[in-house]
């Protein structure tokens, strides 16, 4: 039988996990609500599909920015994921234990720096490297963006990846070194592909922050709201689109209803690539008998 402390417990928790889930819903009908009036103005094609953003003459097509955050994230997983993936094997299968305690709160770190803060580097370091390396102008670019998210993202990767690499059980990497295979084949056949699902479920969830981010990519993106035709052209994703844009958003007005609609898009895509995340976890997940 239960005691009173317990049963007390126990309802506290399931309040609290109702409250978080009330938080939730409450975001989403408050953007909803807020949101959807835009297609009063415009049809959702045409707000969805739309190349040109100049809401004084009744345009509100917000497709470079969707483009523009699809690109620097795309970009940022290109750089970020070998080196977490490869950060994560080293720590959980090459990396003395003394060395692993050093380095992986110093790469855990990067998940206190501020936005801000890497958004600042990135300017006063990284773009005018890019202007003099490279001799293009402004330096304000797709590639900084991206660079600033691949090393943001770098932890989430990293951490989730080295948990999958360090749950595959130890009698199944001693059976493949008791077969005859080197320890780098072992990694390479027995130990990544066994822990595959972990290792694309922190990728996706690194897609998620990237496409995210607001601050760092306002700082450094440049902000144009065209499609880029090259990694130095500046672009404009749509949390930078939406910052740049809700101070000048009267309440009721076309704009105000658009910027909300921005953020159900950005929802949205957060939401899928959770959904997809869940899905390869699922899918690639090896149970362990």
């Amino acid at each position: 039988m239960k005691r009173v402390s317990e049963i007390i417990i126990e309802n506290l928790i399931k309040i609290f996990a109702a409250f978080s889930s009330f938080i939730v819903l409450g975001i989403i009908i408050f953007l909803l609500t807020n949101g959807l009036p835009v297609f009063n103005y415009i049809d959702p094609i045409s707000f969805i599909f739309g190349m040109n953003w100049n809401p004084y003459y009744g345009e509100f097509g917000i497709f470079p920015m969707i483009v523009g955050s699809f690109c620097v994230t795309i970009l940022a997983l290109l750089f970020a994921v070998p080196l977490g993936v490869g950060c994560a094997i080293y720590l959980a299968e090459i990396a003395p234990e003394r060395v692993r305690d050093i380095l992986k709160p110093a790469i855990e770190i990067l998940t206190a720096i501020p936005s801000v803060v890497y958004g600042f580097i990135g300017m006063v370091l990284l773009v005018p490297w890019i202007r003099e390396a490279f001799n293009v102008n402004p330096g304000f670019s797709w590639f900084a963006a991206s660079i600033i998210l691949a090393i943001m993202i770098l932890p989430t990767i990293t951490s989730i990846s080295e948990d999958a690499i360090r749950s595959v059980p130890q009698s199944i990497k001693e059976g493949s070194l008791a077969l005859g295979a080197t320890h780098w084949q072992t990694i390479k056949n027995v130990i990544i592909p066994s822990s595959l699902s972990g290792i694309l479920a922190g990728t996706i969830l690194g897609m998620g922050r990237a496409i995210g981010e607001t601050m760092a990519v306002l700082m450094v993106a440049g902000n144009w709201p065209l499609i880029p035709k090259s990694i130095f052209d500046p672009v404009r994703p749509l949390t930078s689109h939406i910052i740049l844009h809700i101070k000048e958003a009267v309440v009721g007005s076309p704009i105000y209803y658009a910027m909300f609609a921005c953020g159900i898009v950005l929802f949205v895509i957060v939401v899928g690539l959770n959904i997809i995340s869940q899905y390869l976890e699922k899918k690639y997940r090896i149970k362990w008998g």
